[in-house]
């Protein structure tokens, strides 16, 4: 059985001898696999470049003992503590285009903020051949202020075949990737941060809405109960 987990660094491709005039950061390379650690649970592991535990999501199934909204999916650190929260917003409308929003932390508690909303891109009858786009992303006003707030993100590609990217929607490189990871199926791939306003903890908080809105029809493989394929 392949590795789940890399064991790789981003290459050095400057020429010998050569020295940037600033230092540019390496982007951040992640694996994901979509199943949880803990028995009978939903849920994603991450790990980081040397195969350790980056961040988890692990979904028990719904109970009637449990205060937790059922469209809340927690993405937690190594050690458990809460992260972000990836919650749905539910509106009664006649659009399939659903949106989400990521909460610092936990959703639950009180004062938590709301960082990005991620909304699926609507396309109507008639979507043009060339248009990729699968979701838009919007900075919400009371994000941190280490986050640009006038920067809207797109994200473009397919999610259902493990190859998209976050782009600013101004235009440039991508802020970040979702990479298949070769012989290992649709429920290992990489993640690549390469743009350091995302952060690794907010693109695996896309990641989650993305797998939301395109992961699968069956809910033995989705975190929430619906949704849809691209």
């Amino acid at each position: 059985m392949a590795k789940v987990h890399p064991n790789i660094a981003v290459p050095d491709q400057s020429p010998a001898g050569a020295v940037d005039e600033e230092e540019q950061p390496q982007p951040t390379v992640l694996t994901v696999w979509r199943k949880s650690l803990l028995f009978n649970c939903d849920g994603f592991t991450v790990f980081d470049a040397t195969g350790g535990l980056a961040f988890r999501v692990d979904r028990y199934g719904s109970s009637s003992g449990s205060r937790r909204r059922a469209e809340d999916v927690v993405l937690m650190d190594a050690a458990g503590k809460p992260l972000l929260t990836v919650r749905r917003r539910i509106k009664l409308s006649l659009s399939l285009a659903g949106h989400w929003v990521l909460y610092e932390g936990d959703a639950g508690a009180a004062g938590a903020k709301q960082l990005l909303s991620v909304r699926r891109h609507h396309v109507g009858l008639h979507r043009r051949a060339s248009d990729k786009t699968l979701a838009h992303i919007t900075p919400l006003q009371s994000s941190s202020s280490s986050f640009d707030e006038a920067v809207a993100y797109v994200v473009e590609g397919s999610y259902g075949r493990r190859s998209c990217a976050v782009r600013d929607a101004r235009g440039g490189a991508s802020a970040a990737e979702v990479r298949r990871k070769e012989s290992v199926g649709d429920d290992v791939f990489r993640l690549v941060v390469a743009d350091h306003r995302m952060g690794a903890a907010l693109s695996m908080g896309v990641v989650i809405a993305l797998d939301q809105m395109f992961g699968s029809a069956s809910p033995r493989t989705s975190l929430l109960p619906r949704s849809w394929t691209a």
